[in-house]
């Protein structure tokens, strides 16, 4: 009986529904956000940073965005990597044509157009489903990667071909550039993934929520109690392709300070962001950051274990950590569909009733 639910009472159908209805889940979730804004910033080191907690935020930012499209709305996706990389490239053309402006609203207005060729690309989706949907965005993203890797326009006519970060600030710390330390880097990338999983989750919760789940788990019978599959579809592919265009103008701006579309935003990343939503649990916020965080955790574990301890070749430590996520993934489609998301669910379940029987 680690859940203390005697006397937690709700008086209001607004208490009832709020997120978290255990005082014990709001008392953890206040205290995370506490540890996160107020301890870690002043503890970290370069090597927690770079190596683990801002890809993993910039990667939940990813999955959260893949999970809406996907795990709510049903429609299948496999260009996560090119809208990444249109995020990542609008930054960097609204930086350098306009650096008055703060980096953070660039950040925005990239995601802002993100939506926007997603909804483009999306216009399929009201044709085609399933596999014929995923073979469309897949296409996506391969149109999108080699666009930014033949027209100069887009990397301003760099020999190299590669966009790099010029140096920006935000209330007088760096934030952008070679220079940003990683206090700066964690904040920045938090204070999105933390408003974004807000965003989320009230969406998901709302009235477009309730439209992306009807059109989902049945499109014929949604679009006869009144939902528009037009309105609900494209609504789906823009508020994802924010999420995701952010992450990815994050994952340049703020992460790497460089990238390469066909290295950095390849279908490789594509194939991240979807196990990282398979694993983590479809249709969760909680999923998709127990995916980002496994799927982030797992190679920095491996390289230290296999590596580090053994002294395996690094290549071979890769290669065992690839074939243990392909294991992951079929295991958690075969015996758990939903993911860490419901093992959590299950977990606390039990502990709510121990140390009595189920």
């Amino acid at each position: 009986m680690l859940y203390r639910e005697a006397g937690d009472f709700k008086t209001s159908y607004r208490d009832d529904s709020q997120t978290f209805p255990l005082k014990l889940d709001r008392m953890g979730y206040w205290v995370t956000l506490a540890v996160a804004f107020g301890v870690i910033p002043f503890v970290i080191t370069d090597y927690w940073a770079n190596a683990v907690l801002v890809p993993f935020l910039i990667y939940a930012i990813a999955a959260l965005g893949l999970n809406i499209l996907v795990g709510f709305g049903g429609q299948v996706s496999l260009g996560t990597g090119g809208f990444m990389a249109v995020g990542a490239y609008a930054t960097y053309k609204l930086t350098t044509t306009f650096p008055e402006i703060s980096l953070l609203i660039h950040i925005l207005l990239a995601g802002g157009i993100t939506a926007a060729v997603g909804v483009f690309f999306g216009l399929p989706s009201l044709r085609i489903k399933g596999f014929y949907l995923a073979v469309a965005t897949l296409a996506a993203q391969f149109f999108l990667v080699w666009l930014f890797n033949k027209v100069p326009w887009f990397y301003n006519y760099s020999a190299s071909g590669q966009i790099t970060a010029p140096e920006r600030t935000f209330l007088g710390y760096v934030i952008s550039g070679p220079a940003t330390s990683a206090p700066a880097k964690y904040l920045v990338c938090l204070a999105f993934a933390v408003a974004l999983a807000w965003v989320a989750r009230n969406l998901t919760r709302g009235t477009a929520g309730r439209k992306w789940m009807a059109i989902r788990d049945m499109d014929i019978a949604a679009e006869i109690i009144g939902v528009n599959p037009l309105t609900a579809k494209m609504s789906a592919f823009a508020v994802s392709s924010f999420f995701i265009g952010v992450a990815g103008a994050l994952l340049f701006s703020i992460y790497l300070g460089a990238a390469e579309a066909s290295e950095t935003f390849g279908i490789n990343k594509s194939f991240l962001v979807l196990f990282m939503v398979i694993i983590g649990g479809l249709g969760s916020i909680f999923g998709s950051f127990a995916g980002a965080a496994f799927l982030v955790v797992l190679p920095v574990f491996l390289k230290n274990v296999l590596v580090g301890a053994f002294g395996w070749p690094t290549d071979l430590a890769a290669h065992v950590e690839l074939m243990i996520v392909g294991a992951l993934i079929v295991f958690f489609l075969i015996v758990e569909p939903h993911g860490l998301a419901q093992l959590w669910r299950l977990t606390k379940e039990k502990l709510r009733l121990w140390p009595f029987p189920h």
